[in-house]
């Protein structure tokens, strides 16, 4: 049983390295997006419209799927047209921390584009006063406060895309999810009630994951959070 349980631990290693790298790109999307639709530019808000309507309005198992064997299949049409280029194979891993960044993006989107609306429009334009050039602004006024606004729906989509990585195992990750699933066939007839023994295994770790997750950000939101008063009813 131990074998088993050990192959399931070095599957939570990969749970994380795609998780985290997902996040980057999640983030550096969903700061583009809520730039984006903030922005006084019209195209440039009806393509974050466009895109965060369209990622959140298709399941992710639909959207992982067409982005990865869509994608690989419209990239090897288009080097065939351009002419005896040889097919490429998308890395699995590379696949997965794409496709669920850009799918978290369009959440991220919305979670900093509240952010930015809730901070009072009069201190940027005190500080353009002042003689700040757009990126000061951006870095010494709005996101200083939008890291604080943003942190309970951050840690939101951290989670549910933490929970996301186990369909990487769709791609050919060996994952968390993956391997338990294995590790309950390969014991079937050693272990009772092996496959359910393996999952519950599993779900501990991600729980553990999430958990740690929630608690190092509720601690950033804290320290964030000192010396503002929230008013209240």
């Amino acid at each position: 049983m131990t074998p088993y349980l050990l192959s399931i631990l070095e599957g939570s290693l990969l749970v994380l390295q795609v998780g985290l790298a997902s996040l980057v790109v999640a983030v550096v999307l969903g700061m583009a997006g809520a730039l984006a639709k903030t922005s006084d530019r019209p195209m440039a808000v009806w393509v974050a419209d466009v895109y965060a309507t369209v990622i959140r309005g298709v399941p992710d198992l639909v959207l992982m799927l067409l982005l990865f064997y869509g994608g690989q299949m419209g990239l090897n049409a288009l080097l065939e047209a351009l002419g005896d280029w040889p097919a490429i194979e998308i890395d699995p891993f590379a696949a997965g921390v794409l496709t669920i960044g850009f799918i978290y993006g369009a959440y991220m989107t919305e979670t900093f584009r509240g952010a930015i609306l809730a901070i009072p429009k009069g201190q940027m334009e005190a500080a353009m006063a002042f003689g700040m050039r757009p990126w000061q602004v951006f870095w010494r006024i709005t996101l200083p406060q939008m890291i604080r606004l943003a942190l309970p729906g951050f840690t939101n989509n951290w989670l549910v895309l933490m929970k996301s990585t186990a369909l990487v195992s769709l791609l050919g990750l060996q994952d968390m999810t993956y391997l338990a699933k294995q590790a309950g066939a390969a014991a079937r007839g050693e272990i009772t009630n092996a496959p359910l023994l393996f999952l519950a295994f599993a779900a501990l770790l991600y729980l553990a994951m999430t958990s740690v997750s929630m608690w190092v950000l509720g601690w950033l939101e804290k320290k964030y959070s000192m010396g503002i008063r929230l008013e209240r009813d």
